[in-house]
């Protein structure tokens, strides 16, 4: 039976940290994986997680499944750092179940929606996370682009997206980034998520909320504004989230599916099937990683410093921005950069052309993808100089 199989392409982005790996230069810069680095370019532990793991090391005392939902209390806090004081988890419309990390809430939604209706259309903005497309059709679903950004004029594309997104069809689902949008960077602001929240209760097409990086733009509370405005429109709606980047819990695999239902019951209902199909899917989550974001949430102290050091994190990718930009000033470069500054989270379009992005491979060790989407935090106070000089040589 395997005789029949043919080699797939490897992953762009998994390729290219095997580059980076096998290079001698020790020059090189990684702006290719998409994971936070400190200064030091090491992707710490949090010291709040630290905390957590050694109340988790002394207090557990068992390791039993935890069920297909995952552990309440995980869900509970998940759900209010999502929506807050928001009325659809007073009126108890909401179901949430914990996942392995955020593209196992997708998928899960993935199976959800085409459990509603088979072969649905999802629409995802071009460009968009590279695993959204491949993980859709997997489930089954057909994918479909609305336009975002426009490379020209490095900005966003608002009124070609209204103008797609008036034309979807009510049976179809539309994936929204709610912030940090990957791979550009640009997001909505808060009056194009009002016209667009009010297109979704028009036409009555199924909002999918993409949400991996809440508190790395302005806020938890900021960055939340899109999806619970779109909350307050909408009777369904679901919302992926992952603990991997705010908690820095990327090996420990945990996330959430959460579904909005015009009520309580219907809610029981849509919760039902949302456990079917994770019990066909994995059966039951991971606990680990549940019980660490659930003992911070819970822990004043513990919460107060998770808020610090995401703070941290955000303020230092908010700089790098601001940083390389300067840098490039410095270097003689006439070309305006400053969308870079504009942009938000972990990644940013550089604007160059893949050969340019090919000769800073392969004469200066500065990996990146071919789009010339960089990760931001991959930028360092020690390497911003070598990576400035490297993008005015290659312009």
């Amino acid at each position: 039976m395997f005789g029949s199989l043919k080699p797939r392409p490897a992953d762009p982005i998994l390729g290219l940290l095997a580059k980076y790996r096998e290079d001698e230069n020790s020059q090189k810069i990684d702006l290719g994986v998409g994971v936070y680095k400190n200064e030091a370019g090491h992707t710490a532990i949090l010291d709040c997680v630290k905390k957590a793991e050694k109340h988790r090391f002394d207090t557990e005392d068992t390791k039993v499944y935890i069920g297909p939902t995952g552990s309440p209390l995980f869900n509970e806090k998940m759900a209010e750092l999502i929506f807050g004081e928001h009325q659809v988890l007073a009126n108890n419309r909401a179901r949430t179940v914990s996942t392995p990390g955020g593209t196992g809430a997708l998928r899960v939604a993935a199976e959800f929606i085409k459990s509603c209706k088979a072969g649905a259309t999802i629409w995802v903005s071009d460009p968009t996370w590279a695993n959204h497309t491949g993980l859709f059709q997997a489930a089954g679903l057909t994918v479909k682009t609305y336009p975002y950004y426009d490379f020209e004029n490095k900005k966003l594309d608002f009124d070609g997206m209204l103008a797609a997104l008036k034309e979807v069809s009510a049976d179809d689902a539309v994936l929204l980034h709610a912030c940090c949008h990957n791979p550009s960077g640009m997001d909505l602001s808060q009056e194009q998520w009002q016209q667009v929240a009010e297109v979704a209760k028009s036409i009555g097409f199924l909002p999918v909320i993409d949400m991996a990086y809440q508190g790395f733009g302005d806020g938890l509370d900021e960055d939340a504004y899109g999806l619970r405005l779109m909350a307050d429109s909408v009777e369904e709606m679901v919302v992926c989230s992952s603990c991997s980047k705010n908690f820095g819990l990327y090996r420990e695999r945990i996330g959430a599916t959460t579904v909005i239902a015009k009520s309580a019951a219907a809610a029981d209902i849509a919760s039902s099937v949302l456990l079917h199909v994770v019990r066909v899917i994995y059966s039951m989550p991971p606990a680990h990683g549940a019980a660490l974001v659930e003992t911070i949430l819970s822990s004043d102290e513990l919460r107060n410093q998770w808020y610090d050091e995401l703070k941290e994190m955000r303020d230092r990718i908010n700089g790098n921005r601001q940083m390389i930009v300067d840098k490039l000033v410095e270097n003689g470069v006439t070309r305006d950069f400053s969308h870079i500054v504009r942009q938000k989270g972990m990644f940013s379009f550089l604007g160059i052309t893949p050969e340019q992005v090919q000769r800073l491979q392969d004469e200066f060790s500065v990996y990146m993808v071919g789009s010339s989407r960089m990760s931001i935090a991959g930028i360092s106070k020690a390497n911003v100089d070598y990576l400035a000089q490297s993008i005015a040589k290659v312009l």
